[in-house]
């Protein structure tokens, strides 16, 4: 999981510029920032307190629809020649989230301290995605900011699109699984004790299913607050596990290999990689820059290996094809299709179909997944309570057989 960094750096001017960065270790964001053109003075990790790590409590956050209808509407202001002052003005004032109406009021006001949009946007490392402030640099670099931003929107609006078709994928699956956990948790406390006492007055020994099934009643009941202080201790454990570098390697790995959902969980990826790179590369970020931020918002750490791994050796003067040729994340067509980009000398346009037919297949996987998940939840749901069910009738069925 990426951490926070806060840095101090010396541009080409010579001048001091603070802000943060997010990244898997202090040695990445010194890197990125020499490649950005900078001169790193210091780098120091920012320690979020446990409430605000854990459940982001605080300040409310930007979601990515947001920072999309705002990088579209300041493009569509500032191609229509609004002053770029005039232009955040009036941005701030048609918002309603808070923590944007700071963000924008502070950007603001950098600016009319001599700052570039760059360099206000860059200090909001934490608020804005690793894309936005080197694509708003191109642009300014390039006297083409408005069509950049649009290209910005056009990205973003695309990612919070395929969030939401996964999330809507993955929406079902939990909460019946959460309704399997409730139901079979009811009964085990409620209802199992009540058969307990009446099979106490039977002789004989009960099946072995009923045994089973009383020892984990006795369990929830008896110890009820240990059972819990030990599920909440397995998740903290989990999830400070899950935060390392090789755990989150291990479970990012697992998830691609899922049967059903990592096919998905796979072109969600791959569509988040072409789109991202294609986007920095036509914004004209240079190819170590843009793999580098590509590689932080990948959002699957085997991904990211790929593309660390890649920038590598693109640093010592290898294709990007050639160099993601053969790794897991990247299937066959991806590296075939590259290349021809690559050839060609449309490796941007490319990556835009590579994103376009990703994405199609998420919609047709998601569709596929929610008329094939729906009936095989509904028996997974069947088989569970009906087996606790049968568990508890099981001596009454054999005490019935034997009066008969």
């Amino acid at each position: 999981m990426a951490s926070t960094f806060g840095y101090r750096v010396r541009d080409a001017q010579g001048q001091i510029i603070e802000g943060t960065l997010s990244a898997d270790s202090r040695e990445l964001v010194a890197t990125k920032l020499r490649e950005m053109g900078y001169s790193p003075l210091e780098v120091t990790e920012r320690k979020l307190g446990f409430l605000q790590r854990d459940f982001s409590l605080g300040e409310s956050k930007i979601k990515i629809r947001d920072l999309a209808v705002l990088a579209r509407q300041l493009a569509t202001m500032i191609g229509a020649g609004m002053p770029l002052l005039r232009a955040l003005a009036t941005l701030r004032d048609q918002t309603t989230n808070k923590t944007l109406i700071r963000v924008v009021t502070e950007i603001r006001g950098d600016i009319e301290r001599g700052d570039s949009l760059f360099q206000a946007v860059e200090r909001h490392g934490t608020i804005f995605p690793p894309l936005f402030a080197p694509m708003i640099r191109a642009g300014e670099t390039g006297g083409v900011l408005d069509s950049v931003l649009d290209r910005l929107a056009k990205t973003l609006e695309k990612q919070a699109e395929l969030r939401g078709k996964v999330r809507s994928a993955m929406a079902y699956p939990v909460m019946v699984a959460i309704l399997v956990v409730l139901i079979a948790t009811g009964m085990l406390v409620f209802i199992v004790p009540r058969f307990e006492d009446i099979y106490a007055s039977l002789d004989g020994t009960l099946p072995l299913p009923t045994r089973m099934l009383l020892s984990v009643s006795r369990t929830l009941t008896g110890r009820g607050p240990i059972v819990v202080l030990f599920l909440i201790a397995a998740v903290l454990l989990f999830r400070k596990w899950s935060s390392t570098t090789k755990g989150r390697m291990i479970i990012d790995t697992w998830k691609l290999r899922m049967p059903v959902f990592g096919s998905l969980i796979s072109k969600t990826a791959l569509a988040r990689f072409s789109r991202t790179l294609a986007s920095l590369m036509r914004a004209g970020v240079p190819v170590l820059e843009s793999l580098s931020i590509v590689a932080n918002t990948s959002g699957n750490a085997l991904v990211s290996q790929g593309v660390e791994q890649c920038k590598e050796r693109v640093r010592h003067g290898a294709s990007i094809s050639s160099s993601v040729t053969g790794h897991p994340a990247f299937p066959p067509m991806v590296v075939q299709m590259m290349a021809v980009g690559e050839e060609t000398g449309a490796l941007d346009d490319m990556l835009e179909k590579m994103a376009d037919f990703y994405e199609e297949e998420v919609e047709a996987t998601v569709s596929a997944l929610t008329s094939l998940i729906e009936p095989l939840l509904m028996v997974f749901m069947g088989v569970v309570v009906g087996s606790m069910i049968i568990a508890l009738y099981l001596p009454i069925f054999k005490l019935i057989t034997i009066v008969g």
